[in-house]
């Protein structure tokens, strides 16, 4: 009984050892990934040579390395051989990837991602109805943030699997306005209105030179379409600008936007 006992204790303090170990292992290798993933992030912005697009997948990249590293050698102490687990893992591996397409595809989108590189961090996009400013994308997820800074990760299949438009791709964007007048207006002279308001504006381009054509004749309107050339970076402030602009011209030279309106006829039926 005594000798039983004995062996009971020696076993409990093997095994209380290599557990007390593997949680140090585990502890100091989470550790060691998230020091390492904020190094690599600190080496990629203190290096100006380097696209920051490649931050955040090699980051998540190098951190899950580390982890992996680290749960192998968890095992390890508890007398797993490792190669033995490699080769199991080999054995199943059409299982786990059957298991974890969706994730494994996700890092195969992210590889595609960098390859090809449809976008890049700061770049204003809409992928697969999603938009949004770029601000990382890692092995799983590409991060971006909406105007009003609400953060949407998506996942980087779904990126890759559907369409992509990058408003930041180009230095200039055509800026599309449509300004209505009353089909008793005098469209020419709304027409040099329009062109004065825009060539009065130093961030519209010369060249393509300005555009304001009648567009359509609407029920109750003449639609004038104005297209003008800006740089990306002015879009938006010379959008704006221009149809406040615009309307404040058209009610000094007493040009009418109309309301949408239609004219009924009452016939008076006989006896």
């Amino acid at each position: 009984m005594e000798e039983a006992m004995k062996e009971g204790i020696s076993l409990l303090t093997i095994y209380g050892l290599k557990v007390i170990g593997a949680i140090l292992i585990l502890i100091i290798g989470r550790m060691i990934a998230n020091w390492a993933k904020k190094q690599v992030e600190y080496r990629f912005e203190q290096s100006a040579n380097v696209d920051q697009t490649l931050k955040g997948f090699v980051s998540s990249f190098v951190r899950y390395l580390v982890l992996i590293v680290t749960f192998l050698a968890v095992i390890s102490q508890f007398g797993v051989e490792t190669t033995s687990l490699i080769a199991v893992f080999g054995t199943a591996g059409l299982a786990i990837g059957l298991a974890l397409q969706g994730t494994l595809s996700n890092v195969a989108a992210g590889v595609m991602l960098l390859i090809f590189r449809p976008f890049k961090v700061g770049d204003y996009v809409d992928a697969g109805g999603t938009a949004g400013t770029v601000k990382s994308i890692s092995l799983f997820i590409t991060e971006l943030a909406t105007p009003d800074n609400v953060q949407i990760l998506v996942p980087n299949s779904q990126v890759w699997g559907t369409v992509v438009k990058n408003y930041s791709h180009h230095t200039t964007r055509r800026v599309d306005l449509v300004m209505s007048i009353d089909y008793a207006d005098d469209i020419d002279k709304a027409q040099a209105v329009v062109e004065t308001v825009v060539t009065a504006d130093s961030r519209v381009m010369a060249d393509p030179a300005p555009m304001v054509v009648v567009g359509n004749l609407g029920e109750s309107s003449v639609d004038l379409t104005i297209r003008i050339w800006c740089q990306a970076s002015d879009y938006w402030p010379l959008k704006f600008e221009l149809t406040k602009q615009l309307k404040q011209k058209f009610d000094s030279e007493k040009l009418t936007i109309p309301f949408p309106q239609r004219t009924i006829h009452m016939v008076k039926a006989d006896g």
